[in-house]
């Protein structure tokens, strides 16, 4: 055998540029039609994460992420140890049950939106690469993954024309530094409704449970089929009852509109249902195949054409060289911009941490966070390719369920490419060996 197996898959170079580049966040990966080159060859700097066995690491601990954002009572399979029960009584002033669900990243509010977004991209994943996800036996895991969303969301809509979208005051949140378990901020109740619309969250919730009746199909037909028609009877309140979603700044606040919501919720349905009547809403739309330049939270139009990712920058072959997903490789960020995981866990520091004392003893501390939220991909690097490792500057440093999506998507049909890849290699430069 070769004495390095790092079978290099080429990074992908803009318009002609020397470096990688990436627009905004690893959220924001590039959803193009573009040409690939890919190089097979191999790594001379000592990078070795794209070795098959370096994928299969970090899809799960993609994966486990989830695990640590979780909201409401922790099953007994939970796996990420630090974290407990929180926010048990999440919907009560309005007499609802919204427990559950996902903290949406170093924060502890849920925002329906974007954890819509994060459950769609996890179901593409799990329809899109079920035979190498399983092979790796991440399968039950992401599933559980997706559940945990998708139950939530069905929670969350209480009426054909009812869904909501906050649960916590954002505000009030961000003035404190506290564990999920030792919250006493708000918990501030948004919805939407046909008197006051929100066509992207509504569209989009839609999305995240038509994906997932897939995912569930085969596993619990009575489940896919109550995901399923829950999606349809969103995707008609978005549609028929259109405003923006702009009223819920200043968090999550849309810019792109919501003609992209409604085409990928449509564009899911369809490969959900087989129904025509979905296709034909995509194709009499003339924006849906138009070129946009990212793939976010907010806009969607490129999620019905294609995927592309640059999985090896993130894991370390970068100008830092280092990994910017925590508890990957031998260096990666210590100090991410997350409360649960700055402050010790409630096994570990029983007493409470009071909003204060979180910030005057843990926010600001230059210490590594006692608990790694392994799996957890940061905002990553400035223009620059630098990176400062510090727990204050959180528009670099803090973690996101969407971006970690995402990433389980991209890094999911490298496991298969790169075993092909390495075969290739060995084959043509068999006699140097």
């Amino acid at each position: 055998m070769p004495p390095s197996s790092c079978a290099v898959i080429e990074s992908y170079k803009i318009m002609g540029q020397g470096r990688i580049t990436r627009l905004g966040v690893w959220g924001l990966i590039l959803w193009h039609f573009l040409a690939r080159n890919k190089v097979t060859a191999i790594d001379h700097e000592g990078f070795c994460s794209t070795t098959t066995f370096a994928y299969r690491d970090a899809l799960g601990k993609a994966i486990l992420f989830f695990e640590g954002q979780r909201s409401g009572k922790l099953p007994e399979s939970q796996r990420v140890k630090w974290r407990g029960n929180s926010a048990l009584s999440d919907g009560k002033p309005e007499n609802v049950n919204l427990i559950g669900g996902y903290y949406d990243a170093g924060d502890n509010v849920k925002f329906g939106w974007p954890m819509a977004y994060s459950v769609s991209l996890l179901s593409w994943a799990a329809v899109e690469y079920q035979r190498e996800i399983s092979s790796v036996n991440q399968l039950g895991y992401l599933r559980g993954a997706i559940r945990w969303g998708t139950d939530f969301i069905l929670r969350a809509h209480t009426s054909p024309t009812t869904l909501y979208t906050q649960v916590g005051d954002g505000n009030a949140d961000h003035q404190c530094w506290e564990r999920p378990e030792d919250m006493d901020t708000p918990r501030t109740l948004s919805r939407i409704t046909s008197d006051s619309p929100g066509s992207e969250a509504a569209a989009e919730s839609a999305a995240a449970l038509a994906s997932a009746s897939i995912v569930f199909k085969k596993v619990d037909s009575i489940y896919s089929s109550r995901l399923l028609n829950h999606s349809k009877s969103l995707f008609e309140f978005a549609d028929k009852h259109r405003g923006s979603y702009q009223a819920s700044c200043p968090f999550y606040c849309s810019y792109s509109g919501y003609q992209d919501e409604l085409l990928w919720a449509a564009a899911w349905l369809y490969k959900a249902s087989e129904d025509n009547k979905y296709l034909d809403y995509v194709l009499s739309n003339q924006g849906w195949s138009q070129v946009v330049s990212e793939f976010s939270w907010d806009n969607k139009f490129a999620g019905a054409q294609m995927l592309l990712a640059k999985v090896d920058y993130i894991l370390g072959k970068n100008p830092m060289k280092m990994s910017y997903m925590a508890g990957f490789g031998s260096k990666f960020p210590l100090q991410i911009h997350h409360r649960g995981a700055s402050i010790p866990s409630i096994g570990a520091h029983p007493a409470k941490v009071s909003c204060n004392d979180g910030y005057s003893s843990y926010y600001h501390s230059s210490n590594p966070n006692p608990n790694v939220h392994v799996g957890a991909i940061v905002g990553g690097p400035d223009s620059n390719d630098q990176f400062k490792d510090l727990r204050t500057d959180y528009s670099h440093a803090e973690p996101t369920t969407y971006m970690n999506a995402a990433f389980v998507g991209s890094v999911a049909p490298l496991l298969a490419q790169s075993e092909q890849e390495y075969l290739h290699f060995f084959q043509t430069n068999r006699q140097n060996y």
